[in-house]
């Protein structure tokens, strides 16, 4: 069997973007009006051999390959996607691999999850069940105790807030305290009823791929081409979501760095984050805090991997991604704000 992909490469901003985007030089990366890419390197897979050719931008087949990475992506879950939208993440556990159960009673979790809207994050991300590499999942009752006070809290408040949940009961009471997204480590694929219900829902989406269980993910992932196998994995599930009936507009994809993936793998995706955005769905990446972060910079504390986080997250961005999932929210929208305003200053708002 042939496929073919296309990576987005030669990549401009700001201005020089928009003009290049106008005269038909560049196409704008994942819907932006800011990023614009002047070539793609075009990936032919025939079984399990792979080959890579660089083509201009203006020798490009218009297909539909093409038209899924310059789609506008519309605003997901009331939250505009026209700059990268920070997500700030909520652990209500014990034993996340992040803090160490810092928030793990609702009343400090509700306080952090209002100091990350504070410090700009446009979502807040709240989730019951480590899913950290080893870890053991817990029971609905227990993941629906700690979540949904915090929850409920946080929307009340104003805010939008996504529920990080494996199992659909938790995703529908979750909804019912006012979760306005679901955000699946699994994609939609741990528990048989949570595709149906989340179409049942109407409720905006993010698909995350990984490779196996949270207990067993990182004992021996195995790719033939990891952002491309991942690539047609994601895509699968988004096909999936809309033959149940859930609208192409209400999904989000995360290529799930750090889920079944090995330090080699987590720095392929890394590398080649703009092949995902032809599938036509804005991306999400989550990369804060993570070991393969540790194994770069030497810091071992997962707490202190800001500045690693950081740099990622950035690169991240610069690659077109929507939505960036992280810990460290102040030190992450300041960080945005200048890289932002050096790659676009005339729309930095300054």
């Amino acid at each position: 069997m042939r496929r073919t992909y296309l990576r987005p490469v030669a990549l401009s901003y700001g201005s020089a973007a928009r003009q290049a985007i106008a005269e038909k030089r560049a196409g704008p990366l994942g819907g932006s009006g800011w990023i614009g890419f002047h070539a793609a390197e075009v990936i032919t897979r025939t079984g399990k051999k792979v080959s890579r050719e660089l083509v201009a931008y203006g020798d490009l087949t218009r297909d539909n390959r093409l038209a899924a990475i310059e789609v506008k992506r519309t605003a997901f879950a009331g939250v505009g996607l026209d700059r990268p939208q920070v997500m700030g993440i909520v652990n209500v556990t014990p034993d996340s691999f992040s803090d160490g159960g810092l928030n793990a009673e609702s009343g400090h979790a509700l306080a952090h999850g209002m100091a990350l809207a504070a410090e700009g994050a446009a979502i807040l991300d709240v989730g019951g069940e480590s899913t950290r590499p080893g870890s053991e999942g817990v029971t609905e009752d227990e993941e629906l105790r700690r979540i949904l006070p915090v929850i409920r809290g946080l929307s009340q408040a104003g805010h939008v807030v996504s529920c990080d949940t494996r199992k659909a009961n938790v995703m529908r009471e979750a909804c019912r305290a006012g979760a306005r997204i679901i955000n699946d480590v699994s994609a939609l694929q741990y528990d048989p009823e949570s595709l149906a219900l989340v179409a049942e829902l109407k409720c905006p989406v993010v698909l995350m791929h990984a490779q196996g269980d949270p207990k067993t993910m990182q004992l021996s992932p195995v790719y033939d081409d990891v952002a491309i196998d991942v690539f047609d994995a994601l895509e699968a599930r988004i096909a999936a979501c809309v033959a149940v009936g859930i609208h192409q507009r209400q999904i989000v994809v995360d290529p799930g760095i750090g889920f079944g993936k090995t330090f080699r793998h987590n720095l392929d995706v890394l590398g080649q984050l703009a092949v995902f955005h032809g599938l036509g769905v804005p991306l999400m990446v989550g990369l804060s805090r993570k070991a393969f972060i540790g194994a770069l910079t030497g810091e071992k504390a997962a707490g202190k991997r800001v500045n690693g986080s950081v740099g990622g997250t950035i690169q991240a961005a610069l690659n077109g991604a929507h939505m960036l999932r992280v810990h460290d929210v102040k030190a992450t929208v300041e960080a945005l704000a200048v890289a932002l305003a050096g790659a676009d200053p005339e729309h930095s708002g300054l």
